[in-house]
């Protein structure tokens, strides 16, 4: 039986846009033993995907790649004989692994300026600029030189785990709507002026919200503000198991947030989702996944070029401020939403 190795090294959201194409490397090559590599902290996203024979969880720390501490793994990693690899990434990481994996056929993505790594790591390298900038068209047309072309699944779809199903209800506690926060950069994050004005026009619905945000002290304190401004919202406890956070979000009826990698989870999960899209990378890299009914937009960001990569929006005027909350509580449809309690 011959044996796929694909690879990906990228930021929590991003791992949902490869599902589709692993899912058609299977469907390409059914008799094979199709392997997944990724950091240890995202592998719960792949876990209970069938057509995945093997996930290889790499402990990562962001900057560093220590071999020594790696080598039994890789030992391992050599023993499966692997007939072909794919890295995903384009990224330094992906390409050492891809090399070290040993398979004859190791096909990279080339995101900027090819480096001697990825001359010495891929035998087969194509150039990101010439793909679609859309992330699942993008890792989909990437495996177009293994004759894959016709793509029948391309909504990614993941699955929670059934045994932590009753848990997650109880970290719900009957909210069916989750508002989300935190985001990994301040000015991705709608201001909390505007959740407090959203909470309000919700009325008699407030009981069906539960708030969250990410584990950082930064992301915990917007819940703290918002809660001196509206101490009756119901926060949900911090998650550090993201199989357990699979599972609460898959338990939600409505997923309201501008932080794309939980937003993405949710779609992906079945779960309607509305996102708040505003600054420059997320409306060009997100924003086109979703329709028109799953996504508000604010106004055109001025945070590009230089500007793109601060933290915070330097903008005069910022676009998710921009997003006014009649426009989020308009895509809510109660009417959707089971057993609303009016």
């Amino acid at each position: 039986m011959k044996k796929i190795l694909a690879v990906q090294f990228k930021y929590f959201g991003d791992a949902v846009f490869l599902i589709p194409s692993l899912l058609a490397i299977k469907e390409k090559f059914p008799n094979s033993e199709l392997h997944l590599l990724v950091a240890k902290e995202i592998a719960p996203v792949f876990s209970n995907l069938k057509y995945i024979d093997k996930i290889w969880a790499v402990p990562r720390i962001r900057g560093k790649f220590n071999f020594f501490e790696l080598f039994p793994f890789i030992q391992a990693l050599r023993k499966c004989n692997f007939d072909r690899a794919v890295d995903f990434g384009g990224n330094d990481r992906g390409a050492i692994f891809s090399f070290l994996c040993g398979a004859r056929i190791r096909l990279g993505l080339v995101e900027s300026k090819l480096k001697i790594l990825q001359k010495i790591s891929y035998t087969d390298r194509i150039d990101s600029h010439i793909l679609p900038t859309n992330y699942i068209h993008k890792n989909l047309n990437l495996l177009n030189s293994w004759g894959i072309y016709n793509f029948h699944n391309i909504k990614p779809q993941i699955i929670a785990s059934v045994n932590l199903k009753k848990q997650a209800q109880s970290v719900l506690k009957g909210r069916t709507i989750i508002c989300h926060l935190g985001t990994s950069q301040p000015k991705k994050e709608w201001p909390i002026k505007k959740w407090q004005e959203f909470y309000i026009r919700l009325g008699n619905q407030q009981n069906l919200v539960a708030f969250s945000s990410g584990n950082s002290k930064r992301e915990r304190n917007l819940l703290v503000n918002l809660k001196k401004l509206e101490p009756d919202i119901f926060v949900l406890p911090i998650i550090k198991s993201l199989d357990l956070y699979l599972a609460v979000l898959n338990e939600a009826q409505l997923f309201i947030s501008g932080d794309t990698a939980p937003l993405h989870f949710s779609h992906a999960l079945g779960v309607r989702v509305v996102g708040l899209f505003g600054i420059y990378g997320s409306m060009q890299y997100a924003s086109p996944i979703y329709s028109s009914k799953e996504k508000v937009t604010g106004s055109a960001c001025l945070c590009i070029g230089h500007l793109e990569h601060f933290e915070h929006c330097r903008s005069k005027k910022s676009c998710m401020n921009s997003i006014q909350p009649k426009e989020v509580l308009n895509l809510v449809n109660f009417k959707r939403i089971k057993n609303p309690q009016f």
